[in-house]
């Protein structure tokens, strides 16, 4: 095994020759922004807490909550779009605006990741805070199916994708031993948003319109936005300007690997999420609010998916964990077909959000200690996301374009089918990975 992936196999991906410099971990505590040696890792310079870190923390979970918590909250447009209220589409064309969210948040990462590299967080929050309650500002008064789709789709996304990246390389400098946890309670917003936002849209649009539900939701986002813009603060600055893309991860094949694995995951992973609810509602398995509600479950099970395996991953390493819940998420798939009462599929869509919580969650944890050189990791995380976007991208209108536009039991099949096959590869290829990295060992921290 070469040193690059020889560090995946060490705690916290961090070198045995990295020497720890306490005046520099002084100067983080108190929030300045120091200077990487060029020659030396960032990692000498990582503190593991502290009040200034849990602060980002907190600043990242707003993160979470307003990216990837607005996207889980997508079911929910799905369905009301599915009704006729506001437009006529089919199934697959709807499901475009959510992948397309999911697409640009993930891929704006390849210009996101290196422009934080270069000292542009402050802007990259600026700009892309703005750009997201923008969105649902312009959402709130669009009538027609490309409209929702510029504003929802492209305008969210985009302002996501800004902060996303920027977010996730900023927490593994505050963080060593405890990275798991913090990236995992950060990500545990994610879940919270897609139990609220749901729930807010549900109870507003009957009593004040899709226009004031959605402006509701613009308003919520703009105050919580506040807490990353005004509190997020960067700790460590690479020493000189990097290429926005690290051509070297073309042939760090762990890391190619990983990144490949999880978009295949991805294709499917939002198959269930965003068709779930129309398919309890649809097919008489639940009632119009039921199913609306399905959603929230989901998220509400998904807080403790993206906590509870990151806090275990400090101590069994995010590669033992990631590869099976992978697997289980795609026998929950396959157990749709099998649903036929309303117990069944919210047992089924809360077990499903508690285990494609690592979707989210780990990645980046992956990403990092797959990482050797750390001054990279804004680029690399990047990177790796902007290629799972492509699977982010065909997952939903695929699933759409399976579906079919009639209710009919065998599309169904065919639609939990094609999402429990793709996550089920995925799975086997991350345990593969595993063993791989591990060269066949067992019991083994990684």
């Amino acid at each position: 095994m070469t040193e690059k992936n020889q560090i995946a196999d060490m705690p916290n991906g961090t070198s045995e020759r990295a020497d720890h410099s306490p005046t520099l971990a002084e100067k983080a505590e108190e929030g300045t922004t120091i200077a990487a040696p060029p020659a030396q890792s960032s990692n000498q310079n990582r503190v593991d807490g502290g009040l200034m870190a849990w602060i980002q923390v907190v600043a990242g979970w707003s993160i979470f909550f307003n990216t990837w918590g607005i996207l889980n909250t997508f079911g929910i447009f799905q369905t009301y779009y599915e009704s006729g209220a506001l437009f006529s589409e089919t199934s697959s064309n709807i499901a475009w605006i959510g992948s397309i969210q999911a697409l640009t948040l993930v891929t704006v990462g390849l210009v996101s990741g290196p422009l934080y590299d270069r000292g542009y967080f402050s802007a990259l929050m600026l700009v892309g805070s703005f750009m997201m309650v923008f969105s649902f500002m312009m959402l709130s008064i669009c009538h027609t199916f490309w409209e929702a789709l510029l504003a929802q789709g492209f305008c969210f996304g985009i302002g996501a994708g800004l902060v996303y990246v920027p977010t996730l390389a900023v927490l593994p400098t505050y963080f060593s031993k405890k990275l798991g946890l913090a990236v995992g309670i950060a990500a545990s917003g994610s879940s919270l948003g897609g139990v609220i936002y749901p729930i807010v849209f549900y109870n507003l649009i009957n009593s004040v319109g899709f226009g004031w539900a959605v402006r509701t939701i613009g308003f919520i986002m703009l105050g919580t936005l506040l807490l990353p813009v005004c509190l997020m603060r960067v700790r460590i600055k690479p020493a000189r300007p990097r290429a926005f893309l690290d051509w070297s991860a073309f042939t760090d094949w762990p890391f190619a690997f990983f990144t490949f694995s999880t978009m295949i995951g991805f294709l499917g992973l939002y198959v269930v999420m965003f068709f779930v609810s129309y398919f309890a509602e649809a097919t008489g398995v639940a009632s119009d609010k039921m199913a609306f509600y399905l959603v929230p479950f989901l998220n509400a099970s998904s807080v403790f998916g993206r906590t509870i395996p990151n806090y275990i991953s400090d101590r069994t390493g995010p590669f033992n964990l990631f590869g099976p819940a992978a697997i289980i998420c795609g026998i929950l798939a396959f157990c749709l077909i099998a649903v036929t009462s309303l117990g069944g599929v919210v047992a089924i869509t809360v077990l499903y959000g508690f285990f494609s919580g690592v979707y989210i969650a780990l990645p980046s944890v992956c990403f990092v200690r797959l990482t050797a050189d750390k001054t990279k990791i804004g680029t690399r995380i990047g990177m790796g996301y902007a290629f799972t976007s492509l699977a982010v991208l065909a997952g939903g209108p695929g699933g759409g374009g399976v579906l079919g536009t009639g209710v009919v039991e065998l599309h169904w099949n065919s639609l939990w089918i094609y999402g429990a096959i793709t996550t089920l590869t995925s799975g086997v290829m991350l345990i593969a990975l595993r063993f791989w990295m591990t060269k066949g060992k067992i019991l083994m921290r990684i």
